[in-house]
C-alpha cells in the first residue's frame, strides 16, 4: 500500500483538504513531508492539464492515485440527481472531463457529493434512476478509458445517496459495470458502519480506494478510530491499492499532514 494525501488543484469551499491552491506549492509540501502521493480535488478538468501535472508529481516523485469531483457540486451545485435536466447532463459531460484527465494521470475518478444530496421526497425513486443511469454512462465512458470509478460511502447528515457499504455494493450491482466500485471512508465509517472492519471484508474487491481521517475528521491518530486493527483487515482482504488521508488542516496543513504520516507509517505495509 501506498499513502497519499488530498490536494485542491484550486481555492475551493470543502474544508477536509490539506492544501488548496498553488498547486506547484502544494505537492512539494506533500513530498518533503515523505507521502507517495497527492490526491487532487479538481472542480473543472478542463482547467488544468493532465500533462502538466503529471510532470510536475513526477518532478516530486509522487503518485496521483484518484481525482476528485466533489467541487463540482460544493462549489457550482452540479449533480447527477438535480431535478433539471440540463443540469445532470452538465454534470455527466464534466465529470467524463474528469475520466479523461484520470486516464492521462493513471488515476481513479471518485463520485463523492456530485452523486446529489437529499431529493425531494416527491421524486425520490426517480432521482434514483437518475442517478443508476448517469452511472451507466459514466461507468462506459470508464471502461473505454480503462479508468476506475469509486462511489465514496457518505454519511447521512450530508446525502441521502450510498451512506454505507452495503448501499454501495447494491448500486454497483444495479449499475452493472465492472470499471465502477467503492471507496471507504474511515471518518464516514465511524458514523455508518456498525463493524468497519466487517464492512471492508464485505467490499472484498470492489473496494478500489480508501480514505482515512479520525474521527473528529482530523488526521489519523487524533480521536478514537482504530486504524492498525483496520489496516490489518485491509492486509488480509489483499488490498494494495492507496490510503489517502482526507483530512481537516487542524491546526494547520503543514501540521496535519506530518501529523498523520508520522501516525500511519509505521503501521501500512509498504
Amino acid at each position: 500500500m501506498k499513502l497519499s494525501v488530498v490536494v485542491s488543484t484550486h481555492q475551493a469551499s470543502f474544508e477536509a483538504v490539506s492544501f488548496k491552491g498553488r498547486i506547484s506549492e502544494s505537492l512539494a509540501a506533500v513530498a518533503a513531508a515523505g507521502y507517495d502521493g497527492a490526491e487532487l480535488a479538481v472542480r473543472n478538468a478542463a482547467e488544468v492539464s493532465g500533462s502538466e501535472l503529471t510532470a510536475l508529481a513526477a518532478t516530486h516523485g509522487l503518485g496521483i492515485p484518484a481525482v476528485g469531483t466533489g467541487q463540482m457540486w460544493g462549489d457550482e451545485r452540479l449533480s447527477l440527481t438535480a431535478q433539471d435536466e440540463s443540469t445532470r447532463a452538465t454534470a455527466v459531460a464534466r465529470v467524463k472531463e474528469h475520466i479523461a484527465l484520470a486516464a492521462e494521470l493513471d488515476a481513479l475518478v471518485i463520485i463523492g457529493l456530485v452523486r446529489g444530496v437529499f431529493p425531494d421526497a416527491a421524486l425520490k425513486e426517480a432521482s434514483w434512476e437518475w442517478l443508476v443511469e448517469g452511472l451507466r454512462e459514466l461507468g462506459a465512458a470508464a471502461d473505454a478509458a480503462g479508468v476506475g470509478i469509486a462511489i465514496e460511502a457518505i454519511n447521512r447528515y450530508e446525502t441521502a445517496y450510498v451512506n454505507a457499504a452495503t448501499d454501495g455494493l447494491d448500486l454497483i450491482e444495479r449499475v452493472g459495470r465492472d470499471s465502477i466500485g467503492l471507496l471507504l471512508d474511515t471518518f464516514h465509517m465511524n458514523i455508518e458502519e456498525p463493524d468497519m472492519a466487517a464492512s471492508i471484508r464485505m467490499c472484498g474487491d470492489r473496494l478500489f480506494h480508501f480514505h482515512v481521517a479520525d474521527s473528529n475528521r482530523w488526521y489519523p491518530g487524533a480521536g478514537h478510530i482504530d486504524f492498525p486493527g483496520l489496516i490489518n483487515t485491509l492486509v488480509d482482504t489483499g488490498y494494495d491499492r492507496w490510503v489517502s488521508g482526507e483530512f481537516l488542516p487542524r491546526p494547520d496543513g503543514p501540521t496535519s499532514i506530518a501529523k498523520g504520516l508520522e501516525y500511519l507509517r509505521p503501521i501500512v505495509p509498504r
